[in-house]
């Protein structure tokens, strides 16, 4: 079950409220999932209950993604804005420094929350941030095709290629490296995510920017990169274990961008192990 928080947020026009949807469940120590571009908390589920064992776990929409509306008027999808925004989530659920968690633009956020020390570890599953030019151009380029394609494709015909494991292959491959394995209700919803984020484009905009080249001394920070990667690839995880030399770089063998549905027991003992 998913809820609502809303919490005031700093803004140049003064303090703006902003929203955010997400779901909450287990036990333990808080760790905070953050998802990619264009997806919506549910990219998490296939880890979610292993990781419950151990962990009070709050997967979120982030802001103009998933079930959360927008940001306001006045606020940017940046990162020192995103950052704050989830300072602020933190302490509307009275969260005291959490683990975090993220993949992808999720796993930038995470390291950035890291940086600002509002957290308590850091795991980041293919983080954005450590790519060349070309490389950064090359995946902004296969997600602005993903989300013309997620657009203009008629739900029924949607609904009909995720019946299929071919069909699964055809919309998800790109970020899983075994989309059969996807269940067909999944992979609707989350091109359904694709179509529908209101913070895509923005989010894309201010993203063209971004370089992750800061340490992050005093916190434990995993860094972990799917071999089969073909959105952000590998390489630019050793480019993160150069700029942040205390992080422990994982290897997930036969995984793509978004490794939570290709190995979710991996992928969960990764998370567990990086947030002791």
């Amino acid at each position: 079950m998913s809820t609502t928080v809303s919490f005031p947020v700093p803004s140049p026009r003064g303090p703006q409220n902003v929203t955010v949807s997400y779901a909450r469940v287990g036990r333990g120590e808080p760790l905070l999932l953050l998802h990619g571009i264009g997806h919506h908390r549910q990219a998490w589920d296939p880890v979610v209950d292993i990781l419950a064992t151990e962990r009070d776990v709050i997967a979120v929409d982030l802001p103009g993604f998933g079930a959360s509306p927008g940001l306001p008027d006045g606020l940017a999808y940046d990162l020192p804005t995103t950052s704050a925004v989830f300072g602020a989530f933190c302490e509307a659920l009275e969260l005291d420094r959490p683990h975090v968690a993220g993949n992808s633009l999720g796993g930038l956020l995470a390291l950035d929350l890291g940086r600002e020390k509002l957290v308590r570890s850091v795991t980041a599953l293919s983080p954005a941030g450590f790519w060349s030019e070309a490389e950064r151009r090359y995946a902004f380029g296969v997600l602005v095709t993903m989300r013309r394609i997620a657009r203009r494709i008629p739900l029924p015909l949607v609904e009909r290629l995720a019946r299929t494991a071919a069909g699964r292959t055809a919309l998800t491959s790109t970020i899983y490296a075994r989309p059969g394995r996807r269940s067909p209700d999944a992979v609707v919803a989350e091109t359904l995510a694709l179509a529908h984020a209101t913070g895509f484009d923005a989010t894309l905009r201010t993203g063209a920017d971004v370089r992750f080249t800061d340490d992050i001394p005093g916190i434990p920070v995993t860094v972990a990169w799917g071999t089969r990667d073909l959105l952000l690839v590998r390489r630019q995880g050793v480019r993160a274990k150069q700029i942040i030399p205390r992080a422990r770089l994982v290897r997930l063998p036969g995984c793509g961008h978004c490794p939570m549905n290709d190995d979710p027991a991996l992928v969960a003992r990764v998370i567990l192990d990086g947030s002791r």
